[in-house]
């Protein structure tokens, strides 16, 4: 009476940690599932991003450039008011088509740091569902449950 009290008991214990495993396994399995789409999504707009950055980039190039003249401008002719007002418009142009081009490299590098930290995190959720897989499955990289023998045996 007292061995099938034990043996009971241990099946009992086998059957919760095989539920608190199922259960750690599928959250992880859930979070890399969540964190795998973020990271589509997010590297779906680096090409995106990277256009913008060097459109701004050209955009102040030419707003410099277009400054640069009118400045020129009005140093022959410092008391001319139409090429002051130019010089002026042309000047904040420059300043706001530089910091929309720093802003756009700023967005660029941390998208960047983004998608790292997302793929870090990926792996360090992938070594931990390693855990609950057995060997054959996790090298092969497709989670598979183990097996369940079904067959009666005497």
């Amino acid at each position: 009476m007292f061995v099938m009290t034990a043996v009971a008991a241990v099946f009992a214990c086998m059957s919760v940690s095989a539920q608190h495993i199922n259960t750690d396994s599928l959250s992880l399995v859930s979070k890399i599932s969540a964190d795998q789409l973020k990271l589509a999504k997010l590297q779906n707009t680096v090409d995106q991003k990277t256009r913008d950055r060097q459109d701004y980039a050209t955009a102040a190039q030419q707003s410099a450039d277009k400054n640069k003249t009118a400045a020129g401008r009005l140093s022959n002719d410092p008391t001319d008011k139409k090429e002051a007002r130019k010089a002026d418009n042309a000047a904040g142009d420059a300043r706001s088509d530089a910091k929309k081009a720093r802003k756009a490299s700023v967005k660029l590098k941390d998208l960047d740091k983004n998608i790292a930290e997302l793929k870090s995190r990926i792996a360090d959720e992938q070594q931990k569902l390693n855990a609950y897989i057995p060997v054959s499955a996790a090298s092969g990289g497709i989670i598979v449950p183990p097996a369940v023998d079904s067959t009666h045996h005497d």
